[in-house]
């Protein structure tokens, strides 16, 4: 039997630690309901719910409000029109969305949130009063947008996403959700996600903090600043955006774009435990894993989405409340408790086949300078360059067309390895980033930047 396919099924003992953290989280957040779900290796295969309504707790179908979570669902968009070639995200919103106050800013800014812009709209409380107090963009980012210097800082803008939709719109000529619909909601079969509520979807409800009482939370049409947080979904479809998120779907984006959102663009604040802020995508820590995904709120709900692709399980926390449930904490501990548990079976090693291209020449030890350093060639055929003992420059290396290496991670990344080869066509040495390596220390017949000592190595004396 398939081993993936044979322990997609959790133990026992896991699915009751599952069941007992949300409980937890039900119980001690004095949340009316919380649901949850696990998806590992693509699919989901757990799902459970607490609720203070006997007999009466919420499934995987379920509507709840994911506020911030649909910030991940704009950059998606946005990144569609790169990948298109409709825009770059080092270009100026004004290129693209001429007449605001923030024309400077770049569309990479406005996805990291390091704009400067405010983090909240001027007026009343945006989350709990109707979009119509904010017809224009003008009216969202007032007479003051900016707090801080763009691009100096991380500074959570729920006002720079409103840019980025209106972006959306002005490129797509259709609304926000009409282009969300059409181009990720429709081709990932999350027909459970809208931005207004539909049948069967919880109530948001405050809970007094101090009395075990209740009232509901206005539930409003955000306007303008749909693409910041109206969305409404359910776990099974936030399972299913998850499994895009780490896999990818040519149809939305490239697993390669996907994994763009989630690379660090924004450094995280100072004293605080998270890793930063990818474009669209938080990033966080627990222990040594590391986890991409988003936290979201608004009044009447808390959601968390979170994710680990070195162990292929993410988890989806959604509660009916305006506080009390820390659903991303909660989320990222399902997380912990499968991929700890059940930790995922490494693939069957294979040798590659006859018809691979396997650049033998390249592997083993090099020198950079007197640095002893080891190039390997990787399952999925790119190249690893690395101290052969002890901590240093460590970096991933893409094949080119023209034979040449491109960095794809640490110090490396982005630069060029080239091999250059003598008369015969055998390899002398690999030039990178102006650096020369050899196969021997100091190889005297390489061209070393300054030469080599002609008496060579030598003792003392």
């Amino acid at each position: 039997m398939d081993e993936l396919a044979e322990d997609r099924e959790l133990l026992p003992a896991t699915r009751r630690a599952l069941r007992h953290r949300i409980a937890v989280a039900q119980s001690t957040g004095r949340a009316p309901s919380v649901v949850a779900a696990v998806l590992r290796g693509g699919e989901v295969v757990w799902e459970g719910s607490r609720t203070s309504v006997e007999g009466h707790g919420p499934d995987g179908n379920v509507q709840y409000r994911i506020g911030s979570i649909s910030k991940t669902f704009t950059a998606v968009l946005v990144m569609r029109l790169r990948d298109e070639g409709l825009l770059r995200l080092d270009d100026p919103l004004e290129k693209h969305l001429p007449g605001t106050a923030a024309g400077h800013v770049t569309i990479a800014q406005l996805l990291a949130h390091t704009a400067g812009l405010a983090a909240e709209t001027p007026g009343e409380w945006w989350e709990r009063t109707p979009g119509s107090q904010r017809p224009e963009l003008a009216d969202v980012l007032g007479e003051e947008p900016f707090k801080l210097a763009t691009g100096r800082r991380h500074h959570y803008s729920n006002p720079g996403y409103t840019l980025l939709g209106s972006l959306v719109e002005a490129l797509r000529g259709r609304t926000w959700e009409e282009v969300l619909r059409a181009e990720v909601l429709e081709p990932l079969g999350l027909d459970r996600t809208s931005g207004l509520p539909q049948a069967p979807h919880a109530g948001g409800w405050a809970v007094h903090p101090w009395a075990d009482v209740m009232m509901p939370e206005p539930l409003e049409d955000l306007g303008l600043m749909a693409a910041a947080g109206q969305l409404w979904s359910t776990t099974r479809d936030l399972a299913r955006f998850a499994a895009f998120l780490l896999r990818g779907d040519e149809r939305v984006l490239s697993v390669e774009s996907v994994r763009e959102m989630s690379r660090p663009a924004a450094p995280p604040e100072p004293g605080l435990a998270d890793l930063g802020y990818g474009l669209g995508m938080q990033l966080a820590a627990q222990g040594a894993r590391r986890l991409a995904g988003h936290s979201g709120s608004l009044p009447g709900f808390v959601a968390g989405l979170w994710m680990s692709e070195a162990d292929d399980v993410a988890a989806v926390v959604l509660a009916n409340c305006t506080s009390g449930v820390p659903a991303s904490a909660v989320a990222v501990d399902l997380v912990g408790i499968v991929a700890d548990a059940e930790p995922p079976f490494p693939r069957p090693w294979r040798p590659f086949t006859a018809a691979d291209q396997v650049p033998l020449e390249l592997c083993g030890p090099w020198y950079w300078g007197t640095s002893a350093q080891v190039v390997r060639l990787l399952a999925d055929g790119s190249l690893e360059l690395g101290p052969v003992a002890g901590a240093g420059r460590t970096a991933r290396f893409r094949s080119e067309a023209d034979g040449s290496w491109t960095g794809l991670s640490g110090y490396y990344a982005g630069e060029t390895l080239r091999a250059v080869r003598r008369e015969d066509g055998s390899v002398s040495h690999l030039d990178l980033a102006s650096f020369v390596f050899t196969r021997e220390p100091y190889d005297a017949a390489a061209p070393v930047p300054g030469g080599v000592d002609p008496q060579g190595w030598r003792g003392i004396g």
